[in-house]
């Protein structure tokens, strides 16, 4: 899934040791700008730190995410991991068009009448 967010909050880098091994996290509150506008807390886990790292608030990205809830002692938790992080540039300034000048008014053709009354029709339909 993707989508653009505003940078809400970076929160701080969290680490630990599991029977895997060392680990890191850093988890990043992104803002949907809509109607409604929601926040997301977003996971980057492991080589992905680095990227949440260069991340400022304020700051316009396409996120994308793997979605996935799991169950636990008989409750459910959803994590909302990043794979993929883009920054979104500014939308570049387009030039004002020239006004069109004024072009003079197209003749209206009489429909091409066949032997009958009834108009020639060239479409297929």
């Amino acid at each position: 899934m993707d989508f653009v967010g505003v940078v809400y909050r970076v929160l701080p880098v969290q680490s630990g040791t599991s029977a895997r091994g060392q680990w890191q996290k850093q988890e990043v509150v992104f803002e949907l700008p809509d109607e409604f506008s929601r926040k997301v807390c977003v996971t980057f886990f492991g080589d992905r730190v680095s990227d949440a790292a260069s991340l400022q608030v304020g700051e316009k990205v396409n996120v994308s995410v793997n979605i996935e809830s799991r169950e636990y002692n008989g409750r459910w938790y959803t994590d909302v991991r990043a794979w993929r992080i883009q920054k979104v540039q500014p939308e570049q300034q387009v030039p004002a068009a020239a006004p069109i000048p004024d072009l003079p008014p197209m003749a209206t053709a009489e429909p091409a009448m066949t032997g009958g009354a009834e108009p020639f029709d060239d479409l297929p339909f």
